[in-house]
């Protein structure tokens, strides 16, 4: 058993002793309500006892949460955590289970507006419109287990760019590389483009024309649908062309890399999380995993 105070050290969550301050100030009175709601129904009534008694939870809030940022950041098994924690997996487990739901429920960080979150594409979109910025959206894909045989849409997890078993999430960044938004996560096997109009962004373009959106070349159906705001690269020259159009349009697709690459550098944030360079659980749970994990990356980006 390990000294639960060095459990908390930034080696172990990721997250410095201030950032981690505030996430205890902001979800401890949430999952007190969560705990309070489920007595109450498992006890069909109001408490009949005064606040206090009972039994005690063995790991409280801030353990649950220092255990689930481990989790998170290392990958390891909960059987490890309760070893350190000097409690049993399954309570492991059912704190995990508790504390990666509050933080995916929270969403990403407004820059510059402390006390604000994005919790929908539509949000973002507004936010762009509001404060003049351009939007960079890109896609990425996370190995999982192949689905076992027999079971339907075993299929839809194989994806054809990586030839592996995967799911993708798509995120949008800003300027400078801040994660804005990332959406539930889709079978590897769905197109980029589909995903991102599954999410409801045809609809965004619809109702805020003045944002523009950079994108890569694998959207180009939806630069074709909405000219103007998705904006991918100028498309390579053929073998005829000139040589000075050749160039140009090299110079123009360096100059478009150029500024989309800070949502490069958000998920290549999000990758630094263990959990997300092959997830080795249930798919299921991948979502949640991913919005957690993209909002504490938010958070730090925006210095909190």
């Amino acid at each position: 058993m390990v000294k639960r105070s060095v459990l908390a050290h930034r080696v172990f969550t990721g997250l410095s002793r201030r950032h981690l301050a505030c996430l205890v100030e902001e979800l401890a009175g949430q999952w007190q309500a969560g705990v309070e709601g489920r007595r109450h129904a498992a006890r069909g009534g109001c408490r009949r006892r005064a606040a206090g008694a009972g039994a005690r939870h063995q790991l409280v809030f801030i353990d649950r949460l220092t255990a689930t940022l481990i989790h998170l950041r290392h990958d390891l098994p909960h059987a490890v955590l309760g070893l350190l924690y000097g409690v049993d997996r399954s309570t492991i487990t059912r704190a995990i289970g508790e504390i990666r739901v509050l933080l995916a429920e929270r969403g990403c960080a407004v820059p510059d507006r402390p006390g604000l979150r994005f919790r929908s594409l539509p949000d973002v979109f507004a936010y762009a419109r509001a404060e003049g910025i351009e939007l960079r959206l890109d896609a990425t894909e996370i190995q999982v287990r192949r689905p076992p045989a027999g079971r339907g849409g075993r299929r839809a997890f194989v994806s054809g760019k990586k030839k592996l078993n995967t799911m993708k999430a798509t995120v949008i960044a800003d300027h400078r590389g801040r994660t804005l938004w990332t959406d539930a996560l889709r079978p590897g096997r769905m197109h980029d483009a589909t995903a991102a109009r599954n999410e409801g962004i045809g609809i965004c373009f619809q109702h805020f024309p003045e944002v523009e959106v950079l994108l890569d070349d694998g959207y180009l159906g939806l630069r074709r649908d909405h000219p103007g705001q998705a904006v991918t690269p100028p498309r390579k020259g053929n073998k005829i062309s000139p040589p000075e159009v050749l160039e140009a349009r090299q110079r123009a697709r360096h100059r478009h890399s150029s500024k989309r690459i800070t949502v490069e550098h958000a998920l290549a944030d999000h990758k630094r999380w263990k959990q997300l360079t092959r997830w080795t659980h249930r798919r299921d749970r991948l979502p949640d995993t991913y919005r957690a994990i993209a909002g504490l990356v938010s958070d730090r980006t925006n210095n909190v």
